[in-house]
């Protein structure tokens, strides 16, 4: 039997995202109107996803064409912004795929494109470019050192119009989205793990999901799955944010307890009562970003794109990171209750003195009158 023809690519290219936190919350209406250029809100277009709500779609705007030096020369790639009310911005930077590319050859390009340099750079600059231009919508800007990346290979056309399956068996997917170059075959238990999120709807489109990367077969063009795959990513960040955030707020707690150990000086007033303010105020504050994450994207019914959203969730695992976020704003509250016991025992010891100050110069004033009469 005659071997199956390497799959060529046709028409494909490939969505690099590098998503950073800028804000503390963006308002998308204020940074829409600071915008010269074309914006637009997210709006997913396939069949059914009436029932993916997007109580606040995020704004993308254009930030035109750019160079991109890679090992075999530079070229050119066309760079979008997305900013999202939580306070994430979204860089991404398609890289055309020249028609005819071999799996092989794309499988070389994917693996420079992971970790290169030149491509993050491009990302700081254009991400600066978008905290100078929506700075009037930003509330407590700034910008976080980390970031979070992902890349997403897009076909719309594989030379044959093979079938799902078809691309699955003639295409070592999990070398592609690793990147892995090597001449030695992966395990098939690695290979196995690498592709265990995957979909299809139809015989002739596929999702690949991986940890970092992800590959998608979509013959009719529709771009909700990356979409939707870069809402996840920029959940991700925020989770990893807020909780490098409560990792250093909760160490400085530790630090101001130690520091402000009770003594004579603080018989009567608490050290504690601005930690506890700032803690208090932290612990709203978290409230907010919670709710604003979670909102990003509410699911309403059990449908194809609901159920790639929620395998990107697990695979990206969100929930890991949602669960640590939780588990410290949980230890906060306790760290608040008891700064906050602390604070009212002094309280209750000032206002135990003062009763007992009025008694002393009543008593004193009594026995001054007695002995003036």
């Amino acid at each position: 039997m005659a071997a199956a023809a390497p799959l060529l690519f046709d028409k494909a290219h490939i969505l690099c995202y590098r998503t950073f936190d800028i804000a503390e919350e963006i308002d998308l209406e204020r940074a829409r109107r600071a915008l010269s250029e074309d914006t637009r809100r997210l709006k997913l277009s396939r069949e059914n996803s009436q029932y993916l709500e997007l109580p606040n779609p995020p704004l993308a705007y254009e930030l035109g064409r750019r160079p991109l030096a890679l090992r075999d020369g530079p070229i050119t790639v066309d760079a979008t912004a997305r900013l999202f009310d939580h306070g994430a911005a979204s860089i991404i930077l398609r890289v055309p795929v020249t028609p005819g590319t071999s799996v092989e050859q794309l499988t070389r390009v994917a693996d420079e494109l992971y970790d290169s340099q030149a491509l993050e750079d491009l990302a700081v600059e254009l991400v600066e470019g978008v905290r100078n231009t929506i700075a009037p919508a930003a509330q407590k800007p700034h910008l976080w050192d980390q970031n979070e990346s992902y890349t997403v290979i897009f076909a719309e056309a594989i030379r044959g119009n093979p079938s799902a399956e078809e691309v699955r068996t003639q295409a070592d997917l999990a070398r592609l989205l690793l990147g892995e170059n090597g001449e030695t075959p992966l395990s098939r238990r690695e290979s196995e793990a690498v592709t265990q999120t995957s979909f299809s709807y139809t015989v002739d489109d596929l999702v690949v999901i991986d940890w970092n990367s992800a590959f998608v077969y979509e013959p009719s063009g529709s771009r909700d799955i990356p979409d939707l795959l870069e809402i996840a990513n920029a959940q991700l960040l925020e989770f990893r944010y807020y909780d490098a955030r409560l990792d250093a707020y909760i160490a400085r707690i530790h630090d101001e307890v130690q520091a402000k150990r009770h003594g004579w000086t603080t018989l009567f007033r608490s050290p504690y009562r601005t930690l506890t303010r700032q803690t208090l105020s932290t612990l709203v504050d978290l409230n907010e970003f919670i709710e604003r994450v979670d909102n990003s994207l509410k699911i309403i019914g059990d449908f194809y794109l609901a159920k790639v959203y929620e395998g990107a969730v697990r695979r990206m695992r969100i929930p890991a990171w949602q669960g640590s976020v939780t588990r410290k704003q949980q230890l906060l509250a306790q760290t608040y209750g008891l700064l906050k016991g602390d604070v009212d025992i002094d309280r209750s010891h000032t206002l135990e003195a003062v009763i007992v100050l009025l008694i002393v110069l009543e008593t004193f004033f009594a026995v001054f009158n007695v002995l003036a009469h």
